[in-house]
């Protein structure tokens, strides 16, 4: 599929770029080139093929939440470095 000058300026203002004459004319090439390489994909037969949600195989490994002991919120603040009556201080990180 062949991405025109046209269609190229269309979606710099939509994506707010701007591209010079060169930059233009390289997007244009290598946008042509990505929907050649998806209509190609499209013509695989995909019909048995499960869909994925990750490309990882790892796999979550779920434990039963069980309810313990938990500190106070008075032992909690006995662990702060700094305090300030009931709540934790720290430092800043924006000026």
């Amino acid at each position: 599929m062949k991405i025109d000058k046209a269609a190229i300026q269309k979606i710099a203002h939509l994506a707010r770029l701007e591209f010079d004459e060169n930059s233009a004319e390289k997007m244009s090439r290598d946008m042509s080139q990505i929907l050649d390489w998806v209509e190609k994909l499209n013509e695989l037969d995909t019909e048995h093929i499960e869909p994925l949600t990750t490309m990882s195989s790892e796999v979550n490994d779920m434990r039963e939440d069980k309810t313990g002991k938990h500190l106070s919120h008075e032992d909690a603040l006995k662990n702060a470095p700094k305090r300030d009556s009931q709540y934790f201080r720290v430092p800043k990180v924006l000026e």
